[in-house]
């Protein structure tokens, strides 16, 4: 084995977590349940890893099989990244073509191999005909840096693909390229959207959230339904005013409905508007470049946090349509500019 592809592999095993190596290598399914077995997964993690590490050697193990390794550590780790999200779409009068995974698969490698020499490509089948796609970037003159891969999680005969974001931003449109031409699509644009939860992205593009997220049963009565946010009020709190709360709760469930939300972890907002003035003069009213503001809304669970605002008294019902609209319209990057 090459000392580039050993060290890859060391890096790689090192990195996961002692709790889940087990689980990862069975899923991995390059070393035996019989190799496997002869390992002392007690003993501190360094010799560990270069116990594997031989036996990675013994089997002969490819850097294909090492970059397959690190697809399943980020499977089991993608809240580690963040994610965008690209949206395809059909040229004029074109039909929705047969898919075939396979096919896309050569192809997208094709067209980066075409255009860069230096590259590595490795894909993972997954759950609901997605494939897990891992780039490792070089250049003309340089092999590729495994160790700053870029993954694309794309599901097949949809118009999206999902990536986490690189530091290589010079090589976005050879990406972009490759899915367009690979999935059949015309052009791509990248979305306003971004979070650190791949699955909530998924399912607010692909409007799974009222069914992916629900948990209760929707033939309850509003009056018998709880927002779950009384929980840890204070007893001693008296609502003189019922039939408000019942409008707050209402108005609340309408909006956002009575499922847990997409998890998003921000919303920001850019606005540009020119300066405004009944009265003539001055340095702003003579300025021609627009005002600019940035807001930044930041939470853990951003949207289930705005969902509690107006239930726990903090905002007046219902909430301003910038801050309720993230989920329909997919986006949490907004710029607002003079009508």
């Amino acid at each position: 084995m090459d000392e580039t592809v050993s060290e890859f592999f060391r890096r790689t095993i090192l990195k996961i977590p002692m709790t889940e190596m087990m689980t990862i290598l069975k899923t991995w399914n390059v070393l035996s349940e019989n190799q496997l077995q002869t390992v002392n997964f007690r003993q501190r993690k360094e010799p560990l890893v270069q116990d594997l590490v031989l036996l990675c050697e013994e089997n002969h193990a490819s850097l294909q099989d090492a970059a397959l390794l690190d697809i399943i550590y980020t499977q089991f780790h993608r809240h580690q990244k963040v994610w965008d999200v690209f949206q395809m779409s059909k040229g004029p009068g074109e039909d929705i073509d047969l898919f075939d995974m396979e096919q896309f698969k050569s192809s997208f490698k094709k067209i980066l191999k075409r255009a860069l020499k230096n590259v590595t490509v490795s894909f993972r089948d997954a759950e609901e005909n997605a494939v897990w796609i891992r780039i490792a970037w070089g250049t003309q003159y340089r092999k590729p840096n495994q160790y700053k891969p870029a993954y694309v999680v794309y599901y097949s005969q949809t118009p999206y693909a999902f990536t986490s974001s690189s530091q290589l931003k010079s090589n976005l449109p050879l990406l972009g390229q490759a899915l367009t031409i690979a999935s059949k699509h015309h052009q791509i644009v990248k979305m306003d959207l971004r979070s650190r939860y791949l699955d909530s992205l998924k399912a607010i593009v692909f409007k799974q959230y009222n069914q992916t997220f629900e948990t209760h049963n929707s033939t309850t009565p509003l009056q018998e339904r709880s927002l779950g946010l009384d929980i840890n009020m204070d007893s001693r709190i008296i609502h003189e005013n019922k039939i408000e709360k019942e409008r707050v709760q209402r108005v609340t469930q309408e909006i956002f409905g009575d499922y847990p939300q997409p998890r998003l972890e921000f919303a920001q907002y850019k606005l540009e508007t020119k300066f405004k003035s009944d009265l003539n003069g001055g340095i702003l009213a003579e300025r021609e470049e627009p005002l600019r503001c940035l807001v930044k809304f930041s939470s853990p669970h951003l949207l289930e946090a705005l969902k509690s605002l107006a239930p726990a008294g903090i905002a007046d019902a219902p909430l301003s349509p910038l801050l309720t609209c993230i989920p329909n319209k997919g986006m949490n990057y907004f710029k607002i500019r003079d009508k």
